[in-house]
């Protein structure tokens, strides 16, 4: 049986701060995509597990990101009986933008087991 969900916090490229919830034993990292003023891409790491599993994860994985100041907030469930998924990709764009610079990706990455 997988642990409970653990809240952590990270700060994309732009200085906007996002709220997390996670389950410890299967999620490993986010990464947060955004185009830049100027039509670059950058890619960051947004949070970081900082705990070891202690388990293998759970057949079905929720993770929730929220950011306040953007007016984002969304909650992806896996159900994974296998455990074979490495990575989901959501894509978003931010309520109220326009063009490319609204559009927001995330990368969760999990651990297998």
């Amino acid at each position: 049986m997988a642990r409970h969900n653990r809240d952590g916090h990270g700060t994309d490229q732009r200085g906007f701060e996002y709220d997390i919830s996670y389950q410890p034993d299967s999620l490993r990292m986010i990464k947060v995509t955004r185009t830049l003023p100027g039509g670059r891409q950058s890619t960051k790491t947004l949070f970081r597990n900082p705990e070891p599993p202690l388990r293998p994860p759970g057949r079905r994985v929720r993770t929730r990101i929220r950011s306040r100041s953007q007016s984002l907030d969304f909650e992806v469930t896996i159900t994974d009986s296998k455990r074979t998924i490495t990575r989901v990709v959501v894509e978003t764009v931010v309520p109220g933008s326009t063009g490319e610079e609204g559009r927001v990706a995330f990368l969760l990455s999990h651990r297998t087991g």
